[in-house]
């Protein structure tokens, strides 16, 4: 890996080219490194989240996710490098499982509501996405390992399960289950109750 940063403020920037782990410049709006900026964001989403009151459990999961995010970032900054691991996707099918077993089945659709920490874990969630389209986007003009693809995929999941905890948490005094989408067509289509 490149060397570690010893200065930020560089102007090597200034020509609207940035440099990758590898010590390519590509212009500052190349695929890569819009899949770099999208996973970046999330993580910073993900230490906004961190910044409330969370169950100790979920705290943990965040973190070593904030760590595995890092890695993906770095992966994608150096074309053909490995650094997220296969232990990092299973513990995340592992993490959803446990939580996602603790909850009830979901009859509507829900919104990205509820409590603070449940609405920034939505944010994070809708940001997962957007950084796997843009993983997505840059796999189908380089090659790209399915692992940050995937990794993206099972953590927009888990931050959608994990905003349902969050929302009955109660660390906050508020929430209690999840904020359900009202749809005037859905509700004028039901059947009549008996």
């Amino acid at each position: 890996m490149a060397n570690r940063l010893t200065q930020i403020a560089t102007r090597t920037g200034d020509d609207g080219t940035t440099g990758l782990g590898d010590g390519t410049r590509v212009p500052k709006d190349h695929l890569r490194v819009h899949a770099m900026g999208d996973v970046d964001e999330l993580n910073s989403h993900l230490g906004v989240l961190l910044a409330e009151p969370l169950p100790s459990d979920v705290r943990a999961l965040l973190q070593s996710v904030q760590h595995e995010l890092f890695n993906l970032g770095g992966e994608l900054s150096i074309p053909g490098y490995t650094l997220l691991g296969d232990e990092a996707l299973a513990a995340l099918d592992a993490a959803l499982a446990q939580h996602n077993a603790t909850l009830p089945r979901l009859a509507e659709f829900i919104l990205p509501a509820g409590t603070r920490a449940a609405a920034l874990a939505h944010v994070a969630r809708a940001v997962a996405r957007r950084a796997e389209r843009a993983v997505v986007q840059l796999g189908a003009a380089e090659p790209v390992r399915p692992a940050p693809r995937q990794y993206l995929n099972r953590l927009s999941d888990l931050l959608f399960v994990l905003a349902r905890v969050l929302n009955r948490a109660r660390l906050d005094g508020l929430g209690g289950d999840d904020v359900y989408w009202r749809s005037p067509r859905l509700a004028s289509e039901a059947p009549p109750a008996t």
